[in-house]
């Protein structure tokens, strides 16, 4: 059965970037070793080289990615990666507004989603099938979805430094507590930590 797995790289105190957007040394850990990931999408990751450690814990993570759902402020941070999905066959974008204006429009496989998180997933989990995930990067999107249940795991690459400030990992949600399992697994390479949590339900 296909699972929504909640994804990003955050601080220990739980922030994913700064206020501006900056990811600092959040993602460093992407580019410190000798071991290319051979996970997700060929084209974007050819300069990604990490340790061995988080090359093989990335590289099963990001192979079983079917569909990823994102908001519309990290697409126009990242204009939509020029149209190429970093992992999975497709990218739901959850929005107010659709881009009819964007140079990929039509011709990438990118849906753009107006009427809520739950469209989204339920149309990422369509096209990821059941033996393949669905990929929610954490912020505002991330953290409704969680609050909504909608979320089976978190998969946190948690870096060893204290942003202070900037944007959670969790958006703005305050309803816990949430019970989860214990991480499995922990998986720990230079510069990052790997957890995974199942998220209990009911």
């Amino acid at each position: 059965m296909s699972k929504v797995v909640m994804a990003d790289a955050v601080s220990l105190d739980g922030f994913l970037a700064d206020e501006q957007d900056g990811v600092g040394p959040l993602h460093d850990f992407y580019v410190n070793g000798d071991t290319p990931i051979k996970g997700g999408n060929d084209t974007f990751y050819v300069h990604f080289k990490t340790s061995p450690a988080s090359a093989r814990y990335l590289d099963a993570a990001w192979s079983r990615i079917g569909a990823m759902v994102i908001g519309r402020r990290l697409f126009d941070t990242t204009n939509g990666w020029s149209g190429v999905p970093v992992a999975g066959d497709r990218v739901f974008v959850v929005t107010h507004s659709v881009p009819t204006d964007w140079e990929f429009y039509g011709t990438a496989p990118f849906t753009f989603v107006t009427d809520g998180i739950p469209s989204a997933i339920a149309q990422a989990k369509q096209v990821a099938g059941p033996d393949r995930d669905v990929a929610l990067n954490g912020g505002d999107v991330g953290g409704q979805a969680f609050a909504a249940g909608l979320v089976d795991e978190l998969d946190l690459a948690l870096v060893p430094v204290v942003f202070g400030s900037g944007k959670r990992f969790f958006g703005s949600f305050a309803d816990g507590p949430v019970l989860l399992d214990d991480p499995e697994p922990v998986v720990t390479a230079d510069r990052v930590t790997h957890l995974r949590y199942r998220v209990r339900k009911g």
